[in-house]
């Protein structure tokens, strides 16, 4: 992991690393789409911190199409990011992030990661074969769980949990893909509150992932996100410490959202 990833908090605030024996629960297998429709499309802000300070780095849009792959309907999701001009001369970002989901299973069909961090490029194309339980890499063949994610799914996966049957403190486990290793993960349930946002004051869900310390993000239970309260779960604010400064990421549009954004009690 090099340099400052624009789109790390955003598309790591679902994972959370535990022991890789030990496979989550099949009751989270099988979940079907109720959050979110096609075309949509939802905007971020990304605001970086040292010394207090923050300021406005960068910004990422995800956006869902309905496409064909192999002769089966999918959600074709798209994540790009980059930073903003005036910060490209400190880390220059353009990153690109796309899942083909299962419209029947949520499950991932295929992912293509496409990064330039900093001078550092990375391309990755990944197809999951569902009857072997396989996922086809660059770099090879690897074994995979039945019921198993990759980086963008995970975000719409997690988005049609029904946290209204979770209490505080419960664990929401699930498996995912990611550089060629298979990683059991959860995230913890915390409860509901309001919160503040650039966007505007909301209900929201709120959660914590347990991440692994590395190069940007510390270890443990730091970081934050609030996801709204309603039908859509969309996330509208993510907040966590890095090794160097804090970060905060807003919601700051949407458009063809699946149901009214309910969870909004003042506009800003």
């Amino acid at each position: 992991m090099k340099g400052f990833k624009l789109f790390a908090p955003l598309l790591l605030m679902l994972l959370a690393f535990t022991d890789k024996t030990t496979p989550p629960p099949d009751s989270f297998c099988g979940i079907r789409n109720v959050s979110f429709k096609v075309d949509e499309e939802v905007s971020f802000t990304v605001y970086y911190a040292v010394a207090g300070i923050y300021v406005n780095a960068g910004n990422a849009t995800f956006t869902s199409k309905l496409e064909t792959l192999n002769n089966r309907p999918v959600f074709h999701v798209t994540g790009e990011g980059k930073t903003n001009s005036s910060y490209d001369w400190i880390y220059k970002v353009r990153d690109k992030y796309e899942t083909y989901i299962d419209t029947g299973t949520m499950q991932p069909l295929k992912f293509v990661r496409n990064v330039n961090e900093g001078g550092y490029k990375k391309y990755q194309n990944i197809t999951f074969n569902k009857n072997a339980n396989t996922a086809i890499a660059t770099d090879g063949v690897f074994k995979v769980p039945a019921c198993v994610q990759d980086v963008v799914s995970a975000m719409y996966y997690a988005r049609n949990i029904d946290f209204s049957k979770l209490e505080p403190e419960d664990k929401i486990p699930f498996s995912m893909f990611l550089d060629n290793e298979v990683f059991n993960m959860y995230i913890r349930y915390v409860g509901k509150e309001e919160i503040k946002t650039k966007y505007g004051k909301f209900r929201a869900i709120k959660i914590k992932p347990l991440l692994l310390k590395g190069q940007i993000f510390e270890g443990g239970e730091k970081m934050t996100v609030w996801i709204t309260d309603d039908a859509n779960h969309i996330p509208v604010r993510v907040e966590s410490p890095l090794v160097v400064g804090k970060v905060k990421i807003d919601m700051m549009s949407h458009a063809n959202l699946r149901h009214p954004l309910s969870s909004l009690i003042k506009r800003k």
